[in-house]
C-alpha cells in the first residue's frame, strides 16, 4: 500500500481516478456488508441489501470515474445516491466515502467561490433529509453527525488544496513576469546606454571632423599667401583633434567600464566652444547666461550637447555664418537657440553634406528630459530651439 501511494502522484489522472473509484466503490460494498454482519440483528447482506442497496453502492463508487471531467454533476449523483440509499433505510456503513470524494473534487478543482456556494447548498439538502431519515438510537446518531461533519471537512479540505494550487500558480506568475520584466528592463538599459553612447561618438566625431575639414580648407587656401592664417587653422585643427581625442577616450572608458566619473562637456565650457566656431569662420554672438550649479548636470550636458551640434551643423550646411545662441531661464526651464542666417559672410566651406542625425540626436535629448524640440528655417537661414525642464529629468542624457 505505502508503495502503490508513492507511485500515484506519478500516474496519469485517468489511472489515479481508475483506482479511486475501484478502491472507493471496493470499501463501500465489502465496509458495508462488514457492518451488517457485526449486527445480526439486521439479517445478512443480501436480506439487508438487496440488489438496489447493492447498485447503489456500486454506482455512487463507479461514477468516481469522470470526477475530473464533471465534478459538479458527479456531485449531484453522489448525493442523490445517499438521499435515496438513507432514505430508504438500508444500514448506514462507508456508503458516503464517494460522497465525500465528489466533494472535495468540486472545491479542490473548482472556481473557488462558485463551487463552494454548490457545495454549501447541496450539504444544506443533504443534511436536511439525513436527519429527516434518521432513526436508531445514540449511535446512529453519532453516526449521522460524523457524516455530516465529514462533508464538511471534505469540502473544507478541497478548497484548501485550491487555494494552495493557485497561490503556487500566481507566485511561478509573479516569478515568470518579474524575470521578464527585469530581462526587459536590461534590454531597455542597454538599449539606452547604447543610444547614449552613440549620440556622444556622433556630437564629438562629426564636430570634430566638421571643424576639421572647415579648417583644413582654409589652410589649402591660405598656405601659399597668408602663412601666418595657415599656422592658425592648423592649430585650431591640433587643439579640435586632441579635445576629440579627449571625449573619444572618455566614452570608451564607459564601455571598458573604467568611466572616471568625470561630470563630462557642459554649459561651462561654451566659451571655448565659441571659439572653435569663431575659428572656423562663423561670427558667433552669445545672448543670456546660465550661472554655474543652477541647473541639473543632465541638463547642463544636454544644452551644451545641442548647442555643440547646432555649431557643427552650421558648418558642415551653410558655412562661414552669423550665429546667435540664445540660453535663457525662465518658467522652470531651459531655453536654448542656435540660429543662424543662411551663411552670408564670404569665405571658404566645405562642400556640399549629406543631411545626417544631428537633429535628431538634438530631438532625443530634449524628449529623454521630458523637454521640447522645434528645428526649421528662419528667414534666410534655419533656426533650432529647445525646452528643457528644470525639474522632470526622467532620464540621462550624458
Amino acid at each position: 500500500m505505502e508503495r502503490l501511494v508513492r507511485r500515484l502522484p506519478t500516474l496519469s489522472a485517468r489511472a489515479q481516478d481508475v483506482l479511486i473509484a475501484g478502491f472507493v466503490t471496493l470499501l463501500q460494498v465489502q465496509g458495508t456488508h462488514s457492518a451488517i454482519e457485526r449486527e445480526p440483528e439486521l439479517g445478512g447482506p443480501a436480506e439487508a441489501l438487496g440488489i438496489p442497496g447493492n447498485a447503489l453502492l456500486l454506482l455512487s463508487g463507479l461514477v468516481l470515474l469522470v470526477r475530473r471531467r464533471w465534478p459538479i454533476p458527479v456531485f449531484i449523483v453522489t448525493g442523490l445516491v445517499s438521499v435515496a440509499y438513507f432514505g430508504s433505510g438500508f444500514p448506514d456503513g462507508p456508503g458516503w466515502l464517494s460522497l465525500f470524494v465528489a466533494i472535495y473534487t468540486v472545491t479542490a478543482h473548482g472556481d473557488g467561490r462558485r463551487s463552494l456556494v454548490v457545495v454549501a447548498n447541496g450539504l444544506t439538502v443533504l443534511a436536511v433529509v439525513w436527519i429527516a431519515t434518521a432513526e436508531g438510537g445514540t449511535e446512529r446518531i453519532g453516526w449521522l453527525a460524523f457524516r455530516i461533519g465529514a462533508t464538511i471537512m471534505a469540502a473544507a479540505l478541497g478548497e484548501s488544496v485550491r487555494s494552495r494550487r493557485v497561490i503556487a500558480a500566481d507566485a511561478v506568475q509573479r516569478a515568470e513576469v518579474a524575470e521578464r520584466t527585469r530581462d526587459e528592463e536590461a534590454r531597455r538599459r542597454v538599449d539606452a546606454e547604447r543610444l547614449r553612447i552613440a549620440r556622444e561618438v556622433h556630437d564629438t566625431v562629426a564636430h570634430a571632423i566638421a571643424i576639421i575639414n572647415v579648417q583644413a580648407g582654409v589652410t589649402a587656401h591660405v598656405l601659399d599667401k597668408r602663412p601666418e592664417r595657415a599656422r592658425e587653422t592648423l592649430l585650431t585643427i591640433e587643439q579640435t583633434s586632441a579635445r576629440a581625442l579627449r571625449e573619444m577616450r572618455s566614452v570608451l572608458g564607459v564601455l571598458r567600464g573604467d568611466d572616471d566619473g568625470s561630470p563630462g562637456p557642459s554649459l561651462g565650457a561654451l566659451d571655448e566652444l565659441v571659439a572653435v566656431g569663431r575659428r572656423a569662420g562663423l561670427d558667433v554672438t552669445v545672448t543670456g547666461s546660465v550661472p554655474a550649479g543652477v541647473v541639473p548636470d543632465d541638463v547642463d550636458r544636454a544644452a551644451y550637447r545641442i548647442v555643440q551640434e547646432g555649431i557643427t551643423n552650421i558648418i558642415r550646411h551653410a558655412g562661414p555664418a552669423r550665429v546667435t545662441i540664445g540660453l535663457e531661464l525662465a518658467g522652470g526651464e531651459l531655453r536654448v537657440s542656435i540660429a543662424d542666417d543662411g551663411g552670408e559672410l564670404s569665405g571658404p566651406a566645405g562642400p556640399p553634406v549629406e543631411p545626417g542625425r544631428g537633429l535628431a540626436g538634438m530631438r532625443e535629448r530634449c524628449e529623454l528630459l521630458g523637454g521640447t524640440f522645434e528645428a526649421g528655417p528662419d528667414g534666410d537661414g534655419f533656426k533650432v530651439s529647445a525646452r528643457l525642464p528644470l525639474n522632470r529629468v526622467e532620464a540621462t542624457a550624458r
